[in-house]
C-alpha cells in the first residue's frame, strides 16, 4: 500500500519537473528574445514533432507521462505520432493518422470554446 503511494507521488514529482523544466525552457526564450508568442508556440510544437521524430521525445513521454504530453510540445508529438503510425497505411495515411490522433483534443477546444463564447460576453483588453 505504502509502496503504491510513493509510486504515485513519484510519478507526480517526474510530471512536475519534466513539465516545469519545459515551461522554464520557454519563459527563457521569451525572456531573453523578441520572439511573439504565437512564434514561440510553433516553434515547440515543431520541437515536439522533431523529436518524435528522431525518437527521443517518447522516451521523455514514458519517463514524465503528462509533464511531457500536456505542454504545446506535447502536442507535436502526438502529431508526428499519429503520422508515423498512419504511414504504415501508405503516404495518404501519414496526413490522415496525424489529424485523427489529435481530433479529440481539437474537437474538445472548439466545442469547449464554442460554448464559452456563448456564456461569457468577450471584452476588450483596456491599456
Amino acid at each position: 500500500m505504502f509502496s503504491q503511494f510513493l509510486e504515485i507521488i513519484f510519478a507526480f514529482v517526474k510530471a512536475f519537473v519534466v513539465g516545469g523544466l519545459i515551461c522554464v525552457i520557454a519563459q527563457v526564450v521569451i525572456n531573453f528574445t523578441d520572439l511573439t508568442a504565437g512564434k514561440i508556440l510553433v516553434i515547440f510544437m515543431l520541437a515536439g514533432v522533431v523529436l518524435q521524430g528522431l525518437g527521443v521525445y517518447q522516451y521523455l513521454v514514458d519517463f514524465a507521462g503528462a509533464g511531457a504530453t500536456v505542454p504545446i510540445s506535447g502536442f507535436g508529438y502526438l502529431l508526428a505520432n499519429g503520422a508515423m503510425k498512419g504511414a504504415e497505411r501508405g503516404f495518404f495515411g501519414a496526413f490522415t493518422g496525424a489529424l485523427s490522433a489529435a481530433s479529440a483534443g481539437i474537437s474538445a477546444a472548439v466545442i469547449f470554446s464554442f460554448l464559452m463564447a456563448l456564456i461569457f460576453k468577450s471584452k476588450t483588453k483596456k491599456n
